[in-house]
């Protein structure tokens, strides 16, 4: 199991069953800081000699582990996402429901409200103007990098909340997590690979078929008949 200069001091033994211990030692090997060795003996009922079971390499509270495996659908972070990626979006996702249901009880409150209501001044047409052309001339506008390669638009993504008042014929908020422009105003014509109904679509093998060249040829010289026949018969053992 490992050389004499690998194992340590006792450490100390535990009972596993009746005529059964599991003695630890000192690791001593600099590739295995922190780990024992658990070297496992038995004895059998009314015999004198001592069995060694097993012996294995365990690690110890300060020994150094491989992180927790974390599955492949969840090693995804917010903002890894780049232009070209594409994030599926999977059929029973809780984040997103029917297009039906999207519509509450508060929207005619809510449009009550826009009237300036609680606010001593609201938004002018000139700032609303300015701050439209920053945002679609923006990065979260039509011509970023990532709109380019996106395989839709926000105007059609679940995760894309609209905005009130009339920038919302142009503008929402990105809702998605993974989204690199989560929690940000978008316009509608932007989009990213997080779309809510993007598909993986897994790319077709396609083979070439095999080339035969059936119109040229290609001259081999053979060469093997002027030689067999300058051989005798002794020479290729025939009487």
């Amino acid at each position: 199991m490992a050389s004499p200069d690998q194992v340590g001091e006792h450490l100390g033994v535990r009972p596993d069953a009746d005529r059964v211990v599991t003695h630890y030692f000192t690791c001593l090997d600099p590739a295995y800081t922190g780990w024992r060795w658990a070297v496992t003996v038995t004895r059998a009922s009314r015999a004198r000699n001592v069995t060694v079971s097993e012996c294995v390499l365990l690690p110890g509270d300060d020994a150094l582990l491989a992180p927790p495996w974390v599955p492949w659908l969840e090693r995804l972070r917010p903002g890894d996402l780049g232009p070209g990626d594409l994030l599926p979006t999977a059929p029973d996702d809780v984040r997103l429901a029917a297009g039906f249901t999207q519509v509450d009880d508060s929207t005619d409150r809510e449009a009550n409200w826009e009237l300036g209501l609680g606010r001593v001044r609201v938004l002018s047409r000139e700032g609303r103007d300015e701050a439209a052309a920053r945002w679609y001339d923006g990065v979260a506008g039509p011509r970023a990098p990532i709109a380019a390669s996106a395989p839709a638009q926000c105007s059609t993504c679940g995760f894309f909340v609209a905005l009130a008042g009339e920038l919302r014929q142009v503008f929402g908020v990105c809702a998605n997590e993974y989204a690199p422009d989560d929690g940000r105003v978008v316009s509608a014509d932007h989009g990213c690979g997080a779309h809510s109904e993007a598909v993986d679509i897994p790319a077709a093998s396609e083979h070439n078929p095999p080339v035969i060249d059936e119109l040229g040829y290609e001259v081999v010289p053979a060469g093997g008949a002027e030689d067999t026949a300058s051989l005798d018969d002794e020479a290729l053992g025939h009487s």
